[in-house]
Protein backbone atom coordinates (compact mmCIF):
# COMPACT_ATOMS: atom_id res chain seq x y z
CA UNK A 1 0.00 0.00 0.00
CA UNK A 2 0.74 3.33 -0.73
CA UNK A 3 0.86 4.45 2.87
CA UNK A 4 2.77 1.55 4.61
CA UNK A 5 5.54 2.68 6.81
CA UNK A 6 8.86 1.89 5.47
CA UNK A 7 10.11 -0.25 8.64
CA UNK A 8 7.07 -2.28 7.61
CA UNK A 9 7.58 -2.34 4.15
CA UNK A 10 11.06 -3.35 4.64
CA UNK A 11 9.56 -6.31 6.83
CA UNK A 12 7.23 -7.60 4.18
CA UNK A 13 9.62 -7.51 1.38
CA UNK A 14 12.00 -9.62 3.66
CA UNK A 15 8.77 -11.97 3.93
CA UNK A 16 7.56 -12.17 0.22
CA UNK A 17 11.16 -13.17 -0.31
CA UNK A 18 11.52 -16.08 2.19
CA UNK A 19 8.05 -16.97 -0.36
CA UNK A 20 5.72 -15.95 1.64
CA UNK A 21 2.58 -14.35 0.52
CA UNK A 22 1.57 -10.85 2.13
CA UNK A 23 -1.64 -9.11 2.18
CA UNK A 24 -2.57 -6.08 3.56
CA UNK A 25 -4.74 -5.59 7.16
CA UNK A 26 -6.62 -3.69 5.22
CA UNK A 27 -7.26 -5.44 2.45
CA UNK A 28 -7.68 -8.72 4.53
CA UNK A 29 -10.68 -7.05 6.56
CA UNK A 30 -12.26 -6.46 3.52
CA UNK A 31 -12.08 -9.59 1.93
CA UNK A 32 -13.11 -11.43 5.24
CA UNK A 33 -16.35 -9.22 5.35
CA UNK A 34 -17.24 -9.65 1.66
CA UNK A 35 -16.33 -12.93 1.02
CA UNK A 36 -16.79 -14.77 4.82
CA UNK A 37 -20.47 -15.64 5.99
CA UNK A 38 -20.85 -14.52 9.70
CA UNK A 39 -18.95 -16.57 12.37
CA UNK A 40 -20.95 -19.23 14.27
CA UNK A 41 -19.97 -16.86 17.67
CA UNK A 42 -21.24 -13.52 16.17
CA UNK A 43 -24.68 -15.24 15.61
CA UNK A 44 -24.89 -17.07 19.15
CA UNK A 45 -23.21 -13.19 20.70
CA UNK A 46 -26.40 -11.55 19.09
CA UNK A 47 -29.36 -14.21 19.80
CA UNK A 48 -28.14 -13.82 24.08
CA UNK A 49 -27.93 -9.89 23.74
CA UNK A 50 -31.04 -10.43 22.07
CA UNK A 51 -32.30 -11.49 25.57
CA UNK A 52 -31.58 -8.26 27.50
CA UNK A 53 -33.71 -5.60 27.76
CA UNK A 54 -32.76 -1.77 26.62
CA UNK A 55 -31.11 -0.86 29.43
CA UNK A 56 -28.89 -3.78 30.47
CA UNK A 57 -27.70 -3.36 26.52
CA UNK A 58 -26.34 -0.11 27.59
CA UNK A 59 -24.42 -0.93 30.50
CA UNK A 60 -23.47 -4.05 28.50
CA UNK A 61 -21.84 -1.55 25.76
CA UNK A 62 -20.30 1.09 28.57
CA UNK A 63 -18.67 -2.15 29.80
CA UNK A 64 -17.46 -3.06 26.46
CA UNK A 65 -16.12 0.52 25.91
CA UNK A 66 -14.04 -0.09 29.12
CA UNK A 67 -15.81 2.86 31.10
CA UNK A 68 -15.75 2.20 34.88
CA UNK A 69 -19.08 1.66 36.98
CA UNK A 70 -19.10 5.27 37.99
CA UNK A 71 -18.36 6.88 34.09
CA UNK A 72 -21.35 4.03 33.02
CA UNK A 73 -23.55 6.12 35.54
CA UNK A 74 -22.47 9.23 34.70
CA UNK A 75 -23.20 8.74 31.30
CA UNK A 76 -26.73 7.15 32.03
CA UNK A 77 -27.54 9.20 34.82
CA UNK A 78 -27.17 6.19 37.15
CA UNK A 79 -26.44 5.85 40.54
CA UNK A 80 -22.96 3.17 40.80
CA UNK A 81 -25.09 1.53 43.02
CA UNK A 82 -27.64 0.77 40.21
CA UNK A 83 -24.96 0.48 37.42
CA UNK A 84 -23.53 -2.98 39.32
CA UNK A 85 -26.77 -4.44 39.46
CA UNK A 86 -27.36 -3.65 35.77
CA UNK A 87 -24.12 -5.28 35.41
CA UNK A 88 -24.46 -8.57 37.29
CA UNK A 89 -27.51 -9.12 35.65
CA UNK A 90 -26.34 -9.42 31.79
CA UNK A 91 -23.62 -11.40 33.38
CA UNK A 92 -25.44 -13.87 34.57
CA UNK A 93 -27.78 -13.71 31.73
CA UNK A 94 -25.09 -13.95 29.00
CA UNK A 95 -23.41 -16.61 31.20
CA UNK A 96 -20.18 -14.66 31.53
CA UNK A 97 -17.99 -15.27 34.42
CA UNK A 98 -16.50 -11.69 34.28
CA UNK A 99 -16.89 -8.56 32.91
CA UNK A 100 -13.83 -9.24 30.09
CA UNK A 101 -15.92 -12.25 28.70
CA UNK A 102 -19.33 -10.00 28.51
CA UNK A 103 -17.08 -7.46 26.78
CA UNK A 104 -15.80 -9.92 24.36
CA UNK A 105 -19.39 -10.86 23.39
CA UNK A 106 -20.88 -7.15 23.02
CA UNK A 107 -17.66 -6.93 20.55
CA UNK A 108 -18.87 -10.22 18.16
CA UNK A 109 -22.71 -9.05 18.81
CA UNK A 110 -21.32 -6.01 17.22
CA UNK A 111 -22.61 -3.71 20.28
CA UNK A 112 -19.30 -1.99 19.99
CA UNK A 113 -16.66 -1.54 17.17
CA UNK A 114 -12.95 -1.29 17.04
CA UNK A 115 -9.62 -2.94 17.72
CA UNK A 116 -8.07 -4.33 21.01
Amino acid sequence: MKDTDPEDLTDVVRVAADGHAVISPALTRRLVATFAPEAPAKQAAKALVAELTEREIDVLTCLAEGLSNAQTGARLFLSETTVKGYVSRPLGKLGCANRTQAALLAYDADLVSGRF
